[in-house]
């Protein structure tokens, strides 16, 4: 994927119904998810928009789930889940692609998250 300075991306925070039917309709897995990425620069028309990376819709529900059990803020799991989305749109996969580029996504997204939480207590301070 080419790398603009100007890109744009569409965010969504739903609940676990509306994300549980977008899990199903486009992706033929029948329950709710975290997060879901939809990429505008894949398929026939993905030159169209080159500006425009694509779609992340969060389930606000199962992230609050999860932020309960990891002891993590609900926002914390949020803005986790959002950084694992653009991961995707910019060409990271771990469910398709085997062991080796999933760790690839860990490793990166463990590298932005870091940073992102070493950027958050310096404002903090």
């Amino acid at each position: 994927m080419e790398c603009h300075e100007d890109t744009e991306l569409s965010i969504s925070i739903v609940g676990d119904r509306t994300i549980c039917r977008l899990n199903r309709d486009y992706l033929d897995r029948d329950h709710p998810t975290n997060v879901i990425s939809f990429s505008q620069q894949e398929g026939d028309f993905g030159k169209l928009t080159p500006y425009i990376l694509g779609d992340v819709v969060i389930s606000a529900d199962t992230a609050a789930r999860e932020a309960e059990t990891a002891g993590w803020t609900v926002y914390e799991r949020l803005i986790f889940l959002l950084l694992h989305g653009i991961l995707h749109l910019t060409g990271y996969d771990h469910e398709r692609s085997g062991d080796e580029e999933a760790r690839k996504m860990e490793k990166k997204e463990q590298e932005i998250w870091k940073l992102l939480k070493s950027e958050q207590l310096a404002t903090l301070n």
